[in-house]
């Protein structure tokens, strides 16, 4: 016997895994270059030439022993110290390095935060859709209620009022993730501090605060000289958790961090208890070398170019098209309407009449519309372009 949730999670991968495996199988039958794969959001961007520089010089002058040892359970002192130095200039907020928590990824550090705050069974995680697929599992596999909101179609900005609506007593927290995936939509700062208020004032009410977890992974990753407002700075009771894999193109090195305030409300308990909750995951003492990567480039950006050329590609083209779009201000996504309003059919026949893989939205509860990642070669764009036109074409 064992365990059925965990074996449905194990045995039915996410929709946007089976695609890109259907992807790797078909161009492995008819070519690379006829198989147009817009289904993961792995980037296509080098890592900056200093994060490779850095693996070198310290693969050549550290001790192997140290190199290859652990660290402590919250990561190394010298890159939480690295880390909180460049947070504090860039935003203004006093980070101090006992403040973070390394994990391998964004997704320990997520889900050892969503433990942290799952007091019983009646706890409830919130999200707005559309959301990471994996939001779900994470709360309910680790005892709480997950609470969706309904997305805003028009804007994709939050509805504060569908979130009022949604909160009860046994609220513990939110998650919100800007630059979104799959949107690409920045949260504006006006939206978070709506949010804010609400959530210090149904805090007050409730008699707990109602905490924020940040999912940040795309933070840098921001385009038309928009601003990615950092919530700490607009509400105290916000825990983020990051990852390096978008930003400096490292997603299979598996290295992040759980940031939690220390002017947060019961900030020092939710810390110790996001590290005990880290221990019993077994996600502790991250990587060695790659926080050793990361003391050395805290300060490194990504080189955002590329994408934002694809992403004018991309869009204008669609949009041309006469595909519906919000224009998206990060991340390296575009999100778009189904032509027929019925995504599952649409990806599923692009699938099988073109090769061209696209990520229905159901998978992020907001049924409707497509994903289409453009972290893709420029190249593959331009030779997908005719795939799109045929299926809009063919629904006229």
């Amino acid at each position: 016997m064992v365990n059925q949730e965990l074996y449905q999670l194990g045995s039915t991968p996410a929709y946007i895994r089976r695609l890109f495996a259907y992807g790797l199988q078909q161009a492995a039958i008819v070519g690379p270059d006829k198989v147009f794969d817009f289904s993961i959001g792995n980037p296509s961007v080098p890592a900056p030439k200093k994060v490779n520089e850095s693996i070198h010089r310290i693969v050549d002058e550290v001790d192997s022993i140290k190199l290859h040892g652990y660290s402590m359970a919250a990561g190394h002192d010298g890159n939480r110290k690295a880390v909180a130095d460049d947070l504090c200039r860039r935003f203004g907020v006093d980070v101090k390095p006992s403040e973070l928590f390394f994990t391998c990824g964004a997704a320990p550090a997520i889900v050892s935060t969503i433990k942290a705050l799952t007091v019983d069974n009646r706890s409830e995680i919130m999200a707005i859709a559309p959301f990471f697929p994996d939001y779900r599992p994470f709360v309910t596999a680790n005892g709480a209620r997950f609470v969706p909101v309904k997305a805003d179609t028009e804007t994709f900005q939050i509805d504060v009022s569908a979130v009022e609506e949604h909160l009860s007593a046994n609220t513990q927290a939110i998650i919100v993730n800007s630059p979104n995936n799959p949107t690409g939509v920045v949260y504006t700062r006006e939206i978070l501090q709506e949010l804010a208020e609400l959530l210090d004032r149904k805090g007050k009410e409730y008699g707990h605060p109602i905490y924020v977890i940040a999912d940040e992974p795309y933070r840098e990753l921001v385009y038309d000289g928009v601003t990615v407002p950092f919530i700490p700075g607009i509400y105290r009771n916000t825990i983020v958790c990051y990852s390096y894999s978008k930003s400096l193109s490292l997603p299979g090195e598996r290295i992040g961090y759980v940031y939690v305030p220390g002017f947060a409300d019961d900030g020092a308990a939710v810390y110790a208890a996001i590290a005990g909750a880290a221990r019993i995951s077994g996600h502790v003492c991250p990587p060695t070398l790659m926080q050793m990567v990361i003391e050395r480039c805290a300060e490194e950006r990504p080189d955002l170019a590329a994408y934002d050329e694809n992403r004018q590609l991309l869009y204008n083209s669609l949009t041309e098209m006469g595909y519906t779009c919000i224009k998206p201000h990060g991340a390296f996504y575009l999100f778009v309407k189904a032509p027929n309003g019925d995504a599952i059919a649409f990806s599923e026949k692009a699938r099988l009449e073109h090769n061209l893989l696209v990520v229905p939205s159901d998978a992020f509860e907001c049924p409707g519309f497509f994903r289409a990642s453009y972290c893709v070669s420029n190249d593959m764009i331009r030779r997908a372009l005719p795939a799109f036109r045929a299926m809009i074409e063919s629904y006229r």
